[in-house]
């Protein structure tokens, strides 16, 4: 089973850093697919990063690419993420999912975390 809880949000100035992490109490994730997705205060959705569970590629929206670097544990069952140089557009609340084995589309998902960024 997977079971995600979240840490790491907060409020930053523009052109802060940020590191959200995630952990999975039901123990490594092996080789599932992993998300970041944020959703904006308009309630819209957006797939912030993905990472493959075969080999770990790791694709970034247009919007955080260069700026956000999304990483994972396996054997600990921890994945991160990396945000430089923020900007207020960045503010959402950001989740991390996990998929179930053998698929490729977020099924479980953490409580969120607030991320604020002021200008």
């Amino acid at each position: 089973q997977v079971q995600l809880v979240q840490s790491g949000g907060g409020l930053v100035q523009a052109g802060g850093s940020l590191r959200l992490s995630c952990a999975n109490s039901g123990g490594s994730f092996g080789s599932r697919w992993l998300y970041w997705i944020r959703q904006f205060a308009g309630q819209e959705r957006e797939y912030v990063a993905q990472i493959r569970g075969s080999d770990g590629l790791t694709t970034y929206a247009d919007s955080v690419v260069n700026r956000f670097t999304a990483s994972r544990d396996n054997a600990k069952g921890a994945m991160f993420l990396q945000m430089n140089s923020l900007k207020p557009e960045d503010t959402a609340v950001y989740y991390c999912a996990a998929a179930t084995r053998g698929r490729s589309s977020p099924d479980f998902w953490g409580q969120g975390t607030q991320v604020t960024v002021s200008s």
